[in-house]
């Protein structure tokens, strides 16, 4: 890592699909130990920012994580130094048992009396999946099947946690515990950028946050700056 204690570092990053730019040069920085989320509307960019930093799309620009470019890097080498992806939708397997989905997040990993420890962990942060370990993953519900997708990039022994939507069709509850996991989370050691569309409950939480509208940074600041913005009260607060 580098001495200023940046983890993941994006340098005029652009994504385009076809004739249409989805990510238009976007530079930020996210450190060590911190929650870092982007909002905005849909097609803003930021599901885009996420996938390449995890290697699924071509970029152009810069990323770099713990000093190392990540450019022409596959996307499993990319989880191998410690990045872990929850994808809009989970993507979780929904064929194997809940237990099978955690065991094989960590199908990279030699170090067996951590897996172990990792493993308590999840079922100590999500009980429920300890209550349904021998159940198919896709007989889950949505909330227990967000915690699965959580758990999993946990298993994989990340340092950064790439979550995007994780609210997403969830119950007002759920949507707070999950939230509260994130947190949880952050604070035993985990950094993650985080893609919301609950702009009030992701501030909340983040250290920084980023505004993006069509693929642009227009707006920086702390969690609590941001939610005290005008801007971002009328468009992303309700007022």
């Amino acid at each position: 890592m580098s001495a200023n204690g940046i983890l993941l570092s994006v340098a005029c990053l652009s994504v385009s699909y076809d004739s249409i730019r989805a990510v238009d040069d976007i530079s930020f920085d996210v450190a060590r130990g911190e929650i870092v989320t982007l909002i905005g509307a849909n097609g803003a960019g930021k599901s885009s920012i996420l996938r390449a930093v995890s290697g699924l799309i071509p970029y152009t620009g810069g990323i770099t994580y713990e000093g190392r470019d990540l450019k022409n890097i596959a996307a499993d080498r990319i989880v191998g130094l410690g990045i872990a992806h929850v994808p809009e939708g989970r993507g979780i397997f929904g064929n194997l048992t809940v237990l099978e989905n955690l065991k094989l997040a960590a199908w990279r990993r030699k170090d067996k009396i951590k897996i172990k420890a990792d493993l308590e962990h999840v079922f100590t942060l999500f009980p429920r999946l300890r209550e349904r370990g021998r159940q198919q993953g896709g007989m889950l519900s949505g909330g227990e099947q967000q915690m699965l997708a959580v758990g999993r990039a946990l298993m994989s022994d990340a340092q950064l946690l790439l979550l995007d939507e994780p609210s997403m069709g969830l119950s007002p509850v759920l949507v707070r515990e999950i939230f509260k996991i994130i947190l949880e989370i952050n604070r035993a050691g985990k950094t993650v950028l985080l893609v919301e569309q609950n702009a009030h409950l992701s501030l909340q939480i983040a250290s920084r946050g980023y505004v993006l509208e069509t693929g642009r940074i227009v707006l920086s600041g702390t969690g609590r700056e941001l939610t005290g913005n005008p801007r971002v009260k009328e468009a992303y607060l309700g007022g």
